[in-house]
């Protein structure tokens, strides 16, 4: 590596710590990796779910219909496909971080954050992290490593969840768009300030409680090294290093993990129906025959008969029975059975919430823009118990909702990243813990005001 004089990294110094124009330099830097890596990551990012999709519809072809195919499908080509997924995301982010860590800048950044991090209880390396966390929780929480003090570092990763990652942004869509269409951007604004406020509140009480520390302030001695240009195998070797370490420690977690909530929702196959859908399906084909309906009606009506048995089916499955055993506990935060197991279904990753969503009312090709599951939510009413006849959803329910996803547990993959960034079980299991008791306090707090202004 080239090293640069010391005066002329002074003269450097002068402009990238500077209280007013360093800061302004910082934020462009960041902004640019963070472009880099969620923008220009998202091109190869769809190659990647491209191939990963293609490679499902291949199996749904050649393998035969049974719980091979299923397990296939839905749990190992996606457990592996939603960890892979975010390689290109990994390569940039570690690129960048590689520059900075090896050109002598990352220092600068560190120092210069530290004045505004410590008023919240945080190091000035904790910047980079957090505002990495508004792509995806887990190359923020990879990207820690960079915070040289063991308990900030902590600290870091156990808030970085509650930094609204894009992976939340389909569930906002969806209730913003059903219950809040005259106020999104005012709501949208709401919920990235709360997660903010959230994380920095838990972030001074983990400080004082849980990671205590000897001063109120961080003191952190810099040595500012002079600047220096990194080689490009320096650079290159430290990103694949990442990349791998990412790939090997996550990627078993993940799929272990994604397997067991597939088995959840896939077992038990023998479960009593409340209607005859196989026979439903024969009646339909026959009046296609006797020509009553067209093939378009037919294969519609059918395709509807198919949402519904999977429909019921959820709701029996395992994690369906999971689902209806904590309704109890969801029932103070308005939610009912059917919100408790599409948080459920959430584990794997946040966006499954709006497709289980789908599956449960009944909507094909439901997403976060589907205006037939928009008006569903809308209309769906209590069919039985004391609050027959009464909407499910209303704006107070739909907020509260919002709150929840934005708060309760981590996806998988982001539990695998804390477990590994901690070294154990310990952090990773405490996070999924402190995070859902939150949710539940906030959601319960936001569904009882909500309840009375809206």
């Amino acid at each position: 590596m080239k090293h640069l004089s010391a005066a002329n990294s002074h003269k450097l110094d002068i402009a990238l710590t500077h209280r007013g124009w360093g800061l302004v330099i910082f934020l462009v830097l960041m902004w640019l990796m963070f472009y880099c890596t969620f923008t220009l990551g998202a091109y190869p990012q769809e190659w990647i779910q491209n191939g990963v999709s293609a490679l499902s519809r291949y199996i749904v072809r050649t393998v035969p219909e049974g719980m091979l195919k299923d397990l296939l499908v839905d749990g190992v080509i996606n457990g592996v496909g939603s960890v892979v997924v975010f390689i290109p995301n990994i390569l940039i982010l570690f690129l960048f971080i590689a520059f900075f860590e090896e050109s002598g800048y990352m220092q600068r950044a560190a120092r210069l954050m530290d004045r505004y991090m410590n008023r919240v209880g945080l190091h000035g390396q904790s910047f980079l992290p957090l505002v990495m966390a508004f792509g995806c929780n887990v190359p923020a929480i990879l990207s820690t490593q960079t915070i040289s003090d063991r308990r900030y570092r902590l600290i870091t990763i156990l808030i970085n969840p509650f930094m609204s990652c894009s992976a939340r942004l389909p569930v906002y869509i969806l209730m913003i768009a059903a219950f809040f269409p005259e106020h999104s951007v005012t709501v949208f604004v709401f919920i990235y300030i709360f997660g903010i406020t959230t994380a920095i509140i838990t972030a001074l009480i983990i400080r004082r409680f849980i990671a205590p520390v000897q001063s109120n302030k961080v003191k952190v001695k810099y040595q500012l090294s002079p600047y220096r240009l990194p080689s490009i195998r320096s650079t290159m070797n430290f990103m694949w290093e990442k990349a791998l370490q990412y790939l090997k420690k996550i990627s078993s977690v993940v799929l272990v993990a994604v397997i067991i909530i597939w088995a959840l929702n896939y077992f038990p196959r023998q479960t009593a129906h409340s209607l005859d859908y196989e026979t439903q399906i024969s009646q339909i084909k026959q009046k296609h025959q006797d020509g009553l309906i067209s093939k378009t009606q037919m294969a519609a009506e059918i395709r509807q008969t198919e949402l519904a048995k999977q429909s019921e089916h959820q709701q029996n499955s395992y994690l369906g029975r999971i689902g209806r055993f904590v309704e109890p506990a969801m029932r103070p935060l308005g939610f009912d059975w059917k919100m408790s197991i599409a948080l459920l279904s959430g584990f794997p990753a946040k966006e499954f919430i709006v497709g289980s969503l789908g599956v449960l009312y009944q909507i094909e090709k439901a997403d976060e823009h589907s205006s037939a599951l928009i008006d569903r939510l809308n209309n769906e009413r209590y069919t039985q118990g004391l609050r027959a006849g009464e909407k499910v959803f209303d704006k107070a329910v739909a907020l509260a909702f919002l709150i929840f996803v934005l708060l309760y547990f981590p996806c998988v993959a982001s539990i695998a990243a804390i477990r590994k960034e901690t070294g154990g079980w310990k952090w990773a299991l405490f996070a999924v813990t402190y995070t859902t008791a939150l949710a539940w306090i906030l959601s319960f707090t936001v569904y009882r005001i909500a309840s009375i202004f809206l």
